[in-house]
């Protein structure tokens, strides 16, 4: 059984509890940009839309995306490690789908999307292996 004393040693001053702050902010950021401006959030993404017809489109994937980095700051916040690894790793499906989704969309031609997409893929899979190490 984990002692509160070891859920208080992870915090601020482990890299993954860092890393994992950038993408839950970085992602909440995005989910921003979705709302505000669909368009722009989307030619970022890989796809842009096509007509104003699209527009709630964008907005629900930034609520979604809100979503995704809001659900692991309180986790952050009470630095439950575990839990926060098991989130965090949960949610590499997103950037694995997206990249797949760009490259159903626009081809393998499209590599600065794809790289967006993949490196994300990649970071997440460093922390949350990190997440995981004891």
């Amino acid at each position: 059984m984990k002692t509160t004393h070891e859920t208080q040693q992870w915090g601020i001053r482990s890299a993954s509890f860092w890393m994992t702050l950038f993408v839950a902010t970085g992602i909440i950021f995005i989910g921003v940009r979705f709302i505000i401006n669909p368009g722009a959030g989307a030619i970022g993404y890989g796809i842009p839309l096509i007509s104003n017809d699209d527009l709630p489109f964008g907005r629900i994937k930034g609520i979604r995306d809100i979503f995704s980095g809001a659900v692991l700051l309180p986790l952050l916040l009470l630095r439950m490690r575990k839990a926060t690894a098991w989130v965090f790793t949960s949610a590499i499906i997103v950037p694995a789908a997206d990249f797949l989704i760009v490259l159903s969309a626009n081809g393998p031609s499209d590599i600065s999307h794809l790289m967006i997409h993949g490196l994300t893929v990649a970071y997440m899979t460093i922390t949350s292996f990190l997440l995981f190490k004891s």
